[in-house]
């Protein structure tokens, strides 16, 4: 299995595919860079696609510290480079959006273009919903919290689909193989974060926004913000699906990623 040393974490990392232009994809807080499998299937044949588990996630290494979103986006500068594969397109979904935003404002020159997907760029709500998830976590461990997890991340039509039984219980044991000290640390360094609206103006990047019609942790009030304040952006909305877009509706995000491509302004290697 293929990892990366890099100064401060050893971090699993997948690269498949081939083209001129590559696509960097960072996941979510609580699972790992298999929620990018019906991404990466569609879109390698002419992209080079690499994926990671962050720190604490996945496969990566578990650290004592450097969970906060600034650590983590100097882990992803610095895979980017050892793995030479910028200026690339960024898949940045939920936390790993709000890495990508943070990647492209103090790394421009590693950034070609912004996939934002059911992301914020706004510091986490005061939620006690969420307090009492880090609480019953640390002390009851991760089994407890499984349903209550799928509820909030999942829409009601993917969660009520019959059909869909199996991928749900794949993505539950996804969130149960979790070390409970790592995705802890992971937890506490989402929801400590600082808000970074104020300085979206500072992306110039050609950029998609993404978000479930049906997402409640990420909402379209959070994606209208980005939309506002990054100048070179637009906004889609994918109807129906929760939190979970590119797990829930994986034929209209990778639709949706493909013709942003497309349409990108610039010229593409020879």
């Amino acid at each position: 299995m293929p990892y990366l040393n890099l100064s401060t974490a050893k971090l699993y990392y997948e690269d498949e595919g081939a083209g001129d232009e590559t696509l960097v994809f960072g996941h979510s807080m609580l699972f790992n860079l298999r929620m990018f499998d019906d991404q990466v299937n569609f879109l390698k044949g002419n992209y080079r696609c690499v994926r990671f588990d962050f720190r604490g996630q996945g496969k990566s290494e578990i650290t004592s510290n450097g969970y906060d979103l600034d650590s983590l986006t100097e882990d992803v500068n610095e895979l980017i480079k050892a793995l030479d594969c910028g200026p690339c397109h960024f898949v940045g979904f939920s936390m790993g959006g709000m890495i990508a935003m943070r990647l492209a404002i103090k790394y421009p020159i590693a950034i070609k273009s912004l996939i934002l997907i059911d992301t914020s760029s706004e510091p986490e709500p005061a939620s006690l919903r969420n307090k009492a998830m880090l609480l019953v976590g640390k002390y009851l461990g991760l089994k407890v919290l499984a349903n209550q997890v799928m509820a909030m991340f999942f829409g009601a039509d993917f969660l009520t689909d019959s059909k869909r039984k199996p991928i749900r219980e794949t993505w539950k044991n996804y969130f149960l193989a979790n070390d409970q000290i790592g995705i802890l640390k992971v937890i506490k360094g989402v929801l400590s974060r600082k808000g970074i609206t104020k300085r979206l103006y500072k992306i110039s990047h050609p950029t998609i926004i993404m978000v479930g019609g049906k997402d409640m942790l990420t909402d379209i009030e959070k994606a209208e913000i980005m939309k506002k304040n990054i100048k070179n952006s637009t906004l889609t909305l994918i109807p129906r699906a929760g939190h979970m877009s590119p797990v829930e509706a994986p034929e209209l995000i990778n639709s949706s990623i493909q013709q942003f491509l497309l349409n990108l302004p610039y010229e593409k290697s020879v």
